[in-house]
């Protein structure tokens, strides 16, 4: 397995031990599980998604050396892409809620006054300089892919998989003549990471716990165990996050979970949500418990020439290319209409996939309806008919130079369709790229996605 680098999940490795000092590898867990029926929601406190408003940006590729899947899962993070075209980059969860402020809850106090805390911490707190860590090759579950980094607190994905990097302080108290006095704490990362596939209805989450900083009872007298709950259309295959030490410092705990969708009948989806709750634990001090959730993942029996389930991350907008070598008619209409304005090119501007016959019929129509007949070409429509933001949705029509249809004005903006004369061949095949990308990539009506030129 080779060597992951994950700046952001070790670096306050910064200031709190040396820079020359070796990082401890992760622990296996083996342990029977928690029961996961043990923890209720009244029990757990809060939603621990961490997460916070972001314009959308495109954000890193992924970097380093994936490592395995186990359970027979392909690896999300390795899909080919289209010929020509690089590797998708990952991308900030859109209309995300601001996070919560910074708040504590606590276990309750027992006859010594003694209680264990913990607190959200938010991602400007999170650690910033960069360390390289090396995966355990004998550790189970999977390293989490390098664009983890992107996260610091908010939903980073792809289409298959997603994670998210939090942190926590855990602290023991004690009541002593009517004061509370801080007898430990304990500063805590984890790394939250879910992945699925396309052709499988089976979901994996993974947490990964490390205690990077800290003293006193919280740190010296730490442990951390885990149990996994679902909710909605899915059920715990497998869950398994045994009691382990939080010392040493700089060791990670680790903690799987695998889900099988319920979603079988044709034409059906549904979403489900993951949750670890970790309890943590100080020898004396009653538990303090921390949950943390995705509800990321969509499964479904209803996309258009795959008989089989699949899972996906619905608001990731894939990326469709077009390779200008192979169809150069088509690739430069779609280039000229992009940069008139019209959206499709960026994760910021995606398009959205529409279903709607009449929809689709109308966006043809209003766009090619009085095309001429050229012998070896055909109209071209942008953006491609199959999407909400067609003429059907509103806008004029424009055109361009040499697109042999001169009694279409040119025009810009976001709004409208461009239409243009192209190679026939370029045009016939564009019907096929489309239907592949969205068997492929399971686009549902109303899942964004983008057109790009390879």
């Amino acid at each position: 397995m080779g060597a992951v680098t994950l700046g952001l999940l070790v670096s306050c490795l910064s200031t709190a031990y040396a820079a020359d000092e070796p990082v401890p590898g992760r622990d296996v867990a083996v342990e029977a599980p928690e029961d996961p029926a043990t923890v209720s929601d009244e029990e757990a406190w809060g939603d621990a998604s961490w997460v916070m408003d972001e314009e959308m940006s495109e954000l890193l590729a992924e970097g380093g050396d994936p490592a395995p899947i186990p359970d027979g899962l392909e690896d999300p993070t390795r899909e080919e892409p289209a010929a020509g075209a690089g590797a998708e980059p990952p991308f900030i969860r859109p209309q995300q809620s601001p996070m919560s402020s910074t708040r504590e809850a606590c276990s309750e106090p027992d006859e010594e006054g003694k209680t264990a805390c913990v607190e959200q911490v938010p991602p400007e707190a999170l650690p910033q300089s960069p360390t390289a860590m090396t995966a355990d090759a004998a550790r189970a579950g999977v390293a989490p892919p390098q664009w983890c980094e992107q996260s610091k607190g908010k939903v980073v994905g792809l289409r298959t998989s997603v994670c998210q990097v939090g942190g926590a302080n855990f602290t023991t108290k004690q009541k002593i003549n009517g004061v509370w006095r801080e007898t430990g704490r304990a500063k805590l990362l984890f790394i939250s990471y879910s992945y699925g596939d396309t052709g499988l209805g089976t979901i994996a989450h993974q947490i990964e716990v490390t205690a990077f900083d800290g003293w006193g009872d919280a740190l010296n007298k730490g442990s951390v165990k885990g149990s996994a709950k679902k909710t909605g259309a899915c059920k715990v295959s497998s869950a398994k996050f045994p009691k382990k030490p939080l010392l040493p410092k700089n060791s990670w705990r680790l903690g799987e979970s695998f889900y099988d969708t319920t979603i079988h009948t044709a034409g059906t989806k549904g979403k489900c949500k993951s949750t670890w709750t970790l309890t943590l634990q100080a020898a004396g001090y009653n538990d303090a418990l921390l949950p943390v959730s995705f509800n990321e993942f969509r499964c479904d029996n209803a996309t258009a020439g795959r008989p089989r389930v699949g899972c996906v991350i619905p608001w990731y907008p894939s990326i469709l290319y077009y390779d200008q070598a192979t169809y150069p008619d088509l690739a430069k209409h779609v280039k000229r209409a992009q940069a008139s304005g019209l959206p499709g090119g960026s994760f910021k501007h995606p398009l959205t996939r529409t279903t709607n016959a009449q929809t689709i019929r109308d966006n043809r129509t209003k766009a090619c309806g009085d095309a001429p007949s050229i012998q070896g070409k055909s109209c071209d429509e942008y953006p491609i008919a199959t999407s909400k933001q067609g003429l059907s949705s509103g806008g004029s029509r424009r055109s361009f130079s040499g697109c042999d249809l001169p009694n279409i004005p040119t025009g810009s903006g976001s709004r409208g369709a461009s239409a243009c004369m192209i190679n026939k061949g370029d045009n016939d095949a564009q019907g096929g790229l489309n239907t592949q990308f969205f068997r492929r990539e399971r686009m549902l009506d109303g899942d964004p996605f983008q057109i790009r030129i390879s």
